[in-house]
């Protein structure tokens, strides 16, 4: 561990203990190898977020904005394109990096296999995308055997989702949803500034407001409203920030918050009130929202021994 990993590690540990101790007691965290493989998560966590602010402070290659070159990252493009001030092409990668996922056998391909038009000559921007999105759903089925026989996969959060028309799943369906939510407040811009305003600039408040708004979009979640607007705000693309987990129905934050505050995973505290008590232990640790429910997420999968997690 870094050294710097290493004090925010104390710091944490400091700060849990107080919680323990003052606040609200955390049974799950009583045993040292439970606490420290929490501890270990946070940091892990907090190293996944920091990694995104990191690459914008980088110079990054504006090959990594082109949908064409071996290079392309949906994420690091995002960053060039809000970068040069183009809000709308930024968040849509951001939905689409969000909605396809990183394959861990295939990285970013199948994002890039649709944003470059399966290499025909044309690249489907925001422009081309809000011009006309019946063109997007024709396109995806004419070209649906190209996808199938390229075999790209979706990310693990997004195995459910497909490429075939005849599905329910089907992508085509779930970028008109979003194309619609969007123009309905004319711009991504407009969107994400309207939620502000009318929320008076609160941040947290803002988030809320757009992730309630976001239930129109078809097969986007819990999970993936909230990637995609914690990623919107990790970008700079908007002031916003998560007020809850957002657990929702999810396992995983539900059974890690259990185990927490009751010591067993299969507890049955009631989601509003665990939601609550974690927004407390944020007050407390500091460390934002998201990186609490990653955390936790991955902890409770094996709360005694350190396991590493990708994304």
């Amino acid at each position: 561990m870094r050294e710097r990993d290493k004090e925010k590690a104390r710091e944490l540990e400091e700060r849990l203990e107080n919680f323990s101790k003052n606040i609200r007691p955390l049974p799950g965290i009583e045993p040292q190898e439970n606490r420290q493989v929490l501890i270990d998560q946070l940091i892990d966590s907090i190293r996944r977020i920091k990694y995104v602010e990191a690459i914008r402070q980088r110079r990054l290659s504006p090959l990594r904005s082109d949908a064409n070159s071996e290079i392309f990252d949906p994420i690091k493009a995002a960053v060039l394109h809000a970068q040069s001030g183009n809000i709308e092409e930024a968040s849509w990668l951001i939905f689409l990096a969000t909605h396809f996922g990183k394959s861990s056998q295939d990285g970013w391909a199948l994002t890039q296999a649709f944003y470059n038009a399966l290499g025909q000559g044309f690249v489907w921007s925001w422009e081309r995308v809000a011009y006309n999105p019946e063109a997007v759903l024709e396109w995806l089925a004419r070209n649906y055997p190209e996808f199938a026989l390229r075999g790209y996969r979706f990310g693990n959060h997004r195995k459910y989702e497909t490429m075939n028309p005849a599905k329910n799943g089907f992508t085509g369906l779930a970028l008109r949803s979003y194309v619609n939510w969007i123009l309905s407040n004319k711009s991504h811009a407009e969107t994400f500034n309207q939620a502000i305003e009318k929320s008076q600039g609160n941040s947290k408040n803002a988030f809320r407001q757009l992730y309630k708004s976001m239930s129109s979009v078809s097969r986007f979640g819990r999970m993936g409203k909230f990637d995609y607007l914690t990623m919107i705000a990790k970008i700079g693309i908007a002031n916003i920030e998560a007020d809850s987990t957002y657990m929702g129905n999810a396992t995983g934050p539900y059974d890690g918050g259990n185990l927490l505050f009751s010591g067993k995973a299969n507890a049955s505290i009631p989601r509003k009130t665990l939601d609550n008590w974690l927004i407390e232990l944020d007050e407390e640790l500091g460390v934002g929202m998201q990186v609490l429910e990653d955390a936790l997420c991955n902890w409770q999968k094996s709360p005694g021994k350190y396991t590493r997690f990708r994304g």
